[in-house]
């Protein structure tokens, strides 16, 4: 079943190379259609699937190189199906949104579709190796869709996104190495490699989780590992940012529970110093976020903020931590995807980010407005909201260790309340701006479509749907995460 859905958009990819590459509209039809096929393939996973089991399932292995022990090893458990549900539909509602993409298209449906399928694998892999190789090769489309089709500093973005994510895989790569030359056999597998890492003395164990902590901290992203962030949001499409924050960056909040995973004692020993960044990535990525005037670049740094939290819940290393961590990178994938996509629709339109060109949509464009507003509360953690039942579970795993020291995450709570009231005084109440004041000169802005409106409402229903009734998401989670805090004595 796993291989029939990591093929499923290579094989797509396929068929678009039939496709003339002027007609636009069958293009997109048929890259939904995949995409679309791809995530009812993720469902069938989840209907098959037993939470009450913390093993890996669907597991299946044939060998890649055997004289350097690689394996074709792929199999789920509670802490990668979600992910896999999530890459699913951000890649559908990326392309399902991608209508304003004419030049190039044939390309850049291809492109989607492959990095779908490497996602996919980065999330289902059980050896590192074959988890390492697909984590690069996510950079090829990534490279190619933001330098062809991103803004007027596309070319720096896409450079300085592929620099900063080629040196921390370096740190990665040698922390693998490391952990190879001591598994039994020599093996890439993840549980040999996790059995030879706990041979090693605590400081050995240290330097090595440091490395991988500096490879998978690049794409979180940890501050001041950040650089590259709002630059490649800013200047990448619109349905490209969707799945940069949506999912790209819980590719390295994944990789780092399964590091924790591979060197326990490692992990208890950095904990305090993790806390210290998580806060250190909140503070910092709040205020940013609320300094902004353009939106996407709002929406970047405020992701950074995001994503403390979920490093927050993984430093705790508790059931309650940890829930909290894996239910924010959810939450945090659907409300980042539902902007992006909002925002991109906005600039479609107006050819403006900048909040001060923008006004009263409520009259103008209700339907716009309704999202925006609700997307915007519900990234600040809206009770009702997914990020709400995240941010609490963390709060709970968080204060169980380090107690009154959380009081440094309220600040944080404020300071993005603040800019996501603002975001909704300037959008959606403010005084009405004539459009001959945006760049575009535009005469009339248009409301949601049908198809624009399916498209966030099936985001919208996720969020609300995990924040109003989140028992589903936690016991499909929980067997995992139980077994996984049982390696810390929890």
């Amino acid at each position: 079943m796993l291989k029939t859905l990591l093929l499923m958009p290579l094989l797509g990819t396929g068929l678009l190379a039939l496709v003339p590459k002027r007609n636009f509209d069958l293009l997109r039809h048929l890259a939904s259609i995949v995409a679309a096929a791809t995530m009812l393939g993720a469902g069938l996973l989840l209907l098959d699937f037993d939470p009450a089991s913390a093993e890996i399932q669907f597991f299946e292995t044939r060998p890649w190189n055997p004289r350097v022990g690689s394996s074709l090893a792929l199999g789920i458990d509670g802490i990668s199906l979600p992910m896999v549900l999530l890459a699913t539909l951000l890649c559908f509602v990326a392309i399902f949104s991608s209508t304003g993409i004419r030049h190039g298209a044939k390309l850049y449906f291809s492109l989607l579709l492959i990095l779908e399928t490497s996602l996919l694998v980065v999330f289902t892999a059980r050896d590192w190796s074959l988890f390492y190789v697909c984590w690069e090769l996510t950079l090829i489309p990534l490279f190619f869709l933001v330098d062809r089709l991103g803004g007027a500093n596309r070319h720096r973005a896409a450079l300085n996104f592929v620099l900063y994510t080629l040196g921390g895989s370096v740190f990665m790569l040698i922390a693998l190495l490391l952990l190879y030359d001591v598994a039994p056999g020599h093996s890439f597998a993840m549980a040999d490699m996790a059995a030879g890492g706990a041979q090693l003395p605590v400081h050995t164990q240290v330097l090595v989780f440091l490395g991988l902590l500096l490879g998978f901290g690049v794409k979180m992203p940890i501050v001041p590992l950040h650089g590259w962030l709002p630059l490649a949001h800013v200047e990448a499409p619109s349905p490209i940012s969707i799945l940069l924050s949506g999912i790209l960056l819980k590719m390295g909040a994944y990789g780092l529970i399964r590091a924790a995973a591979t060197l326990p004692a490692a992990a208890q020993a950095l904990q305090g110093w993790l806390a210290v960044l998580a806060l250190v990535s909140l503070i910092y990525g709040a205020v940013l976020a609320w300094r902004q005037v353009d939106l996407k670049a709002m929406i970047a740094y405020s992701s950074i903020s995001h994503m403390g939290v979920v490093l927050l819940g993984i430093a705790a290393l508790n059931p309650a931590g940890l829930s909290g961590a894996l239910t924010q990178m959810v939450a945090h994938g659907l409300t980042a995807g539902l902007l992006f996509l909002l925002i991109g629709l906005l600039y479609e339109r107006t050819h403006s980010r900048d909040l001060a060109d923008h006004g009263s949509l409520n009259r103008i464009a209700p339907r716009f407005a309704i999202f925006i507003i609700f997307a915007v509360l519900a990234s600040v953690g809206l009770p009702g909201s997914a990020g709400f039942i995240a941010e609490l579970q963390v709060l709970v795993g968080a204060y169980s260790r380090w107690g009154a020291w959380l009081v440094l995450l309220s600040i944080t709570l404020l300071i993005s309340a603040a800019y996501a009231l603002r975001v909704i005084r300037c959008l959606s109440t403010g005084p009405e701006r004539p459009f001959a004041a945006v760049p575009a000169g535009v005469v009339w802005f248009a409301d949601l479509t049908r198809g624009e409106c399916a498209a966030a409402w099936l985001l919208a229903v996720g969020v609300v749907a995990i924040g109003v009734y989140p028992a589903p998401l936690l016991r499909l989670m929980a067997s995992s995460l139980v077994s996984l805090a049982g390696q810390f004595g929890v």
